[in-house]
C-alpha cells in the first residue's frame, strides 16, 4: 500500500471526529446566539441563522452517513449492521427533533421553549455522537471508501 492510500484510509476515523467537534460547536454557538437575544425577540437574527447553518449541517452529515458511508461499513463489516440500526434510528429522531426546532424558531417561541427544544437535540446528539465514535472509529481506520469526506460527512 502506498503511504498516500493508507493516509486516505486513516483519515475516514479523523474526519469523523471532526465533524461531530463542528456539530458540537455549531450548536453551542446556537445556544449562545439564544442567550444573547432579548426577551422580547426569541428569534433574533442571529439565531435564525445559527439555527439554520446548525439544522442544515446536522441533516447533511446524517443524510451522507446514511447514503454513503454506513453501506459501506455494513459491506465490509456485516458484524456492525445492528449498530448502524440503532445509529439510522438516531438520525430519524433528531430529524424530528430538527424540524420541532425549525418551527419553534420560524413561530418565535419564546426563549424558554427553544433551549428546551435545543437541550433535548443536543442531549441526543452527544449520546449519538459517542455511540457512534465507540462503534465507528476502530473500523473508520480501516474502511475501504473512495469518496469526497463532504459527501460522507457533510460540508462543514
Amino acid at each position: 500500500m502506498r503511504e498516500g492510500e493508507k493516509s486516505r484510509l486513516v483519515a475516514w476515523h479523523r474526519e469523523l471526529r471532526d465533524v461531530h467537534d463542528r456539530l458540537r460547536e455549531a450548536l453551542a454557538l446556537t445556544r449562545q446566539a439564544l442567550a444573547a437575544g432579548k426577551p422580547a425577540e426569541p428569534a433574533t437574527r442571529d439565531l435564525l441563522l445559527f439555527c439554520h447553518g446548525f439544522c442544515a449541517a446536522l441533516t447533511a452529515h446524517h443524510e451522507g452517513e446514511d447514503r454513503e458511508l454506513f453501506p459501506a461499513i455494513a459491506e465490509q463489516h456485516p458484524e456492525l449492521r445492528e449498530a448502524l440500526r440503532y445509529l439510522r434510528q438516531d438520525h430519524s429522531m433528531m430529524a424530528h427533533l430538527l424540524s420541532g426546532l425549525q418551527d419553534a424558531v420560524t413561530r418565535a417561541a419564546p426563549p424558554a421553549e427553544l433551549e428546551r427544544h435545543l437541550e433535548g437535540l443536543a442531549a441526543i446528539m452527544e449520546s449519538h455522537f459517542r455511540y457512534e465514535e465507540r462503534q465507528l472509529l476502530a473500523v473508520l481506520k480501516t474502511l475501504d471508501l473512495d469518496a469526497d469526506p463532504g459527501a460522507v460527512l457533510g460540508p462543514l
